[in-house]
């Protein structure tokens, strides 16, 4: 079935999809929504015509709808990561063709800003998550002997194009598989970045390595103040391919995470704790191991970018196709509410989500990226209101 190219006011009586309850099952859909299941919650997905009423014991979360607006832009090529600039502006990075983008954002007009040379791409690497800082753009990718975050000039005028990278953190192990790729500035001014374990499992529970792990650093690549580990980038380990970071009102850094076979996750992450993987996946119980605050099977998830904005964890469905919701308690809590899923299969693969302020999301799809099933226009991104 084609997917639309540009849907207006499409509101979730139309696109929404809920958690129903525990199932071993791949991404099925029902005729209602089932009663909530006991924690751990685990989600699969049913059909529903409205939103359905909060979880027992928990606050009433907002009623839950998205609006796609429009399509920004189309015709992206293998788009991986997106980041804003000050004036509001978007850089868009093509993961296969090395380039990065930026993307009017009133009128989508395109405009290359050059291609980054040592960029090696393959499999799941290449040019991935980007960053805007004081004037430089900031760009997780894949080189001939590792991944390595590095940095680049770009003033933002009219004409301008990148300057030369220069490195920041480099020998981050690669893969064909598991590369990671995300980037992003959190609340205290540090540079963060997940990593993967590149299909060596054994890396995520090693220290010493920079392999499946959520990095912190300063901008300029040294260990950041405060890290659990003297003289370490590392601020979180055991993990199998970090894909999202996003940082909530509270200031809690948050991550979704590829799951192997089974369970893919969201955690709250929090300074030198375990996440476990490869000794567990998903939820445990197990002492020295933190558990993930929601977990999906892998067919209705494979998450990658995540976004917060309306008291929300929004996060990119790539196998899953669709876009998830995770309320979000205050302070020194969880997860506030059930997950629910929105645009189910309208669109694809699903890559980067990226708050716009104002209840705004910018969705950015992946067709292109060789596992996705192309129709005419893809890739996009797209302007979406929630609530």
């Amino acid at each position: 079935m084609s997917r639309p190219a540009v849907v207006k006011a499409l509101w979730g009586a139309a696109a929404l999809v809920l958690v129903a309850g525990c199932s071993s099952g791949g991404g099925g859909t029902g005729t209602g929504t089932a009663p909530p299941p006991s924690p751990p919650a685990v989600s699969s997905s049913a059909t529903a015509t409205g939103s359905s009423p909060a979880p027992s014991g928990s606050s009433p979360a907002p009623s839950g709808r998205v609006t796609v607006a429009g399509t920004l832009t189309e015709g992206l090529r293998s788009p991986w990561g997106l980041a804003a600039l000050p004036g509001g502006d978007l850089l868009v990075s093509s993961r296969d063709e090395r380039t990065v983008t930026r993307v009017d954002a009133r009128t989508g007009a395109k405009t290359v800003l050059g291609e980054v040379p040592g960029v090696v791409p393959g499999g799941e690497g290449g040019l991935m998550g980007l960053a805007v800082r004081d004037g430089w753009v900031y760009a997780y990718l894949t080189a001939a002997s590792d991944n390595r975050v590095v940095r680049m000039r770009y003033g933002g005028g009219a004409g301008e194009r990148l300057g030369a990278p220069e490195p920041v953190l480099t020998g981050i192990p690669k893969g064909v598989v598991h590369n990671g790729g995300r980037i992003a500035f959190g609340p205290d001014g540090m540079l963060y970045a997940g990593t993967g374990e590149t299909g060596e499992t054994g890396l995520a529970q090693d220290r010493d390595s920079l392999g499946g792990k959520i990095l912190r650093m300063t901008p300029e690549g040294r260990p950041a103040p405060g890290n659990p580990f003297p003289g370490s980038v590392v601020y979180s380990y055991g993990h199998r391919n970090v894909q999202g970071l996003a940082w909530d009102d509270a200031g809690r850094l948050w991550a979704a995470e590829f799951g192997q076979n089974t369970w893919d996750e969201l955690n709250r992450i929090e300074a030198g704790r375990n996440y476990g993987w490869p000794e567990v996946e998903g939820r445990a119980g197990r002492a020295g191991f933190t558990d993930p605050v929601a977990q999906w099977p892998t067919a209705e998830a494979s998450p990658s970018g995540i976004a917060f904005t309306r008291g929300a964890v929004w996060m990119a469905g790539l196998r899953g196709e669709r876009l998830w919701r995770v309320p979000v308690a205050g302070a020194g809590a969880g997860a506030g509410g059930e997950p629910r899923a929105f645009l189910s299969g309208e669109y694809g693969r699903l890559r980067t989500v990226l708050a716009g302020g104002g209840g705004r999301l910018w969705l950015v799809t992946s067709e292109t990226d060789t596992r996705g099933t192309p129709e005419p226009g893809d890739d996009r991104i797209l302007r979406l209101e929630v609530g």
